[in-house]
């Protein structure tokens, strides 16, 4: 995570905050009260619908006559409102420092958000961006693989995580490694399943290559 993370109160200008956006070159601000407890964040999504540059939401007079009187004041906010406070995102979706990062990738896909707050008792000590994870897999990657390990070792470790997974019934008799190579033949119940099973056999340290030698039984 980030942990110098810039930040905004309640009360400060939504010029002010849209100027930090532009010159620190970010997307979004935890808004924070005096405590330092998150109780927001302002977004590009909180701007994009602003009256400064004709872009407020307008619908045709029949919807806006079956639409509730609370949504419109909001919507008037979002586009008028010159405080942060008034135009933020109170529904914040914030994670713990234990937070394992595989249920941070879910978070962004689920509630399709670009980043999340890192808090402890409520008060922010980070933020994790979708940038932060892709910066993790780079660091990870050019680490470089794992060292070479045994064959034996290799086809064990394959089988296990095989073992673990609910879509695939592959046959141990169908993978066989040889020098770092492991081979996947014979039949398999569909393409997306042997494109999955190639992906897993290539993250298993020490592995060199992937010989594809299965057939899809369509």
């Amino acid at each position: 995570m980030v942990r110098d993370v810039i930040t905004v109160d309640p009360d400060m200008r939504v010029d002010q905050a849209v100027k930090l956006l532009t010159e620190h070159d970010i997307s979004a601000l935890p808004v924070v009260d005096e405590d330092g407890k998150v109780v927001g964040i302002i977004s590009e999504a909180d701007l994009i619908r602003r009256a400064e540059i004709g872009t407020e939401k307008h619908r045709p007079w029949w919807l806006e006559s079956m639409t509730a009187a609370s949504a419109l004041a909001a919507d008037f906010t979002k586009s008028h409102g010159k405080k942060v406070g008034e135009i933020m995102t109170t529904d914040v979706v914030s994670v713990s420092e234990e937070t394992p990062l595989g249920e941070i990738a879910e978070l962004f896909e689920r509630k399709r958000i670009k980043r999340v707050p890192v808090v402890v008792d409520g008060r922010l000590v980070g933020i994790v961006s979708r940038s932060n994870l892709i910066q993790a897999l780079a660091s990870r990657l050019s680490t470089g693989e794992a060292p070479a390990d045994s064959d034996r070792h290799i086809r064990l470790e394959l089988l296990a995580r095989m073992r673990e997974q609910d879509w695939t019934d592959f046959g141990e008799r169908n993978v066989i490694v040889k020098d770092g190579v492991v081979h996947l033949w014979g039949l398999v119940g569909t393409e997306q399943e042997r494109t999955a099973l190639i992906a897993m056999a290539e993250g298993v340290p020490g592995v060199a290559r992937v010989a594809d030698e299965m057939i899809p039984a369509y």
